[in-house]
């Protein structure tokens, strides 16, 4: 038995930052994010499966137990990742540019904001995503597209001129 929870750590445990990230941007809360991934955690691992499986849990957990009024905000200040090198002005210019894609992923549609959370924050490939959201290659090429002109039109009547690549890189 020691050795299959030996396994699992190795395979699983790498990958619980991603997991939790995807929980939060789809529940919006941090307590419902965690027992999320716990819950996920108990049915698998391997990342594309395990943030599969978180996905599936956050969507039937959300209709069993939130109600659309009780939506928290994320809170930049919690979920962000010092970046001591960087200068005062480069920094409060990048926290107006995270803040401004924070707000414009929360604008997007459940599955649009999934698409582009698991492309740009989370890195995985087309094929993986599709077969996170269990969707064709193609569908997910698709929404992802529009999921990044969408974004980009919600940037662009908030007064941001960058395109959201070049905000979630970093951009000026």
């Amino acid at each position: 038995m020691e050795g299959v929870l030996q396994d699992f750590e190795e395979a699983a445990l790498p990958h619980l930052g991603a997991a939790y990230n995807l929980a939060r941007w789809l529940t919006r809360d941090d307590t419902d994010a965690e027992d999320v991934v716990q819950e996920a955690y108990l049915r698998g691992n391997g990342r594309p499966w395990l943030l599969a499986i978180v996905r599936n849990t956050c969507y039937t957990w959300m209709q069993q137990n939130r109600a659309p009024e009780l939506l928290t905000a994320f809170d930049e200040e919690i979920h962000a990742v010092a970046e001591d090198h960087l200068n005062p002005e480069t920094r409060l210019l990048k926290k107006a540019d995270n803040e401004l894609l924070r707000q414009a992923l929360e604008e997007l549609p459940a599955e649009f904001r999934e698409v582009i959370v698991l492309r740009e924050l989370e890195g995985l490939s087309y094929k993986q995503i599709a077969d996170v959201a269990e969707i064709p290659v193609g569908t997910m090429m698709s929404r992802l597209a529009r999921a990044r002109r969408r974004l980009q039109q919600i940037l662009k009547s908030n007064g941001n001129k960058e395109t959201p690549e070049e905000v979630m890189v970093g951009g000026s």
